[in-house]
């Protein structure tokens, strides 16, 4: 792979907190509030975007709401291709998945596989009432029947661009960036 160029700042920080905000806000609507609903974001900046999105949920409903990490490196399809070691960051899912409405949250939507990897490991925890997703962008190119019931941007892309979601947490910033190779 070549070097990327940015093509363009998709986000900056104050856009990431509006979008944050407003699917928290959607999250609580389509749920009518916190009850029997937890969050489980997906290694890396899934998890980012979950820890946001509970501390909103939490602040404007003032109570707790359960949230798990889920690292769902041994369940994609293309492990045999990714690495012969590769990084595995953990999962920990401190409360019981049966009969729960999960909110599974990551940072982009592209082909469905990661999602498809995702709510495999989640079944594998035990029976979720319902999994419903939340997407900070979604750029479209679908290879499996997923969409999201949250999304914070759309954003259509070619085949040849590709999005980077940056945290502070993890790069030192809070941006999205379309990029391009070189």
């Amino acid at each position: 792979m070549g070097e990327l160029i940015t093509k363009a700042t998709l986000m900056d920080e104050a856009a990431i907190n509006r979008a944050l905000v407003r699917i928290s806000h959607e999250i609580l609507e389509k749920n009518e509030g916190l009850d029997n609903l937890a969050l489980i974001g997906i290694q890396r900046r899934g998890v980012s975007m979950a820890k946001r999105i509970k501390e909103n949920l939490e602040q404007i409903e003032g109570k707790e709401i359960p949230m798990g990490i889920l690292d769902i490196t041994f369940y994609r399809d293309d492990l045999s291709i990714l690495a012969h070691h590769p990084i595995v960051n953990g999962t920990t899912i401190p409360f019981d998945v049966n009969g729960k409405k999960i909110v599974l949250i990551d940072d982009v939507l592209f082909s469905g596989r990661t999602i498809r990897s995702a709510i495999e490991a989640i079944f594998d925890y035990g029976r979720p009432q319902q999994i419903q997703l939340a997407i900070l962008i979604d750029r479209g190119h679908r290879q499996l029947p997923f969409r999201a019931d949250f999304v914070g941007k759309n954003v259509p892309t070619s085949l040849s661009e590709q999005i980077h979601v940056e945290f502070e947490d993890f790069d030192g910033n809070n941006q999205v960036l379309l990029c391009e190779e070189a």
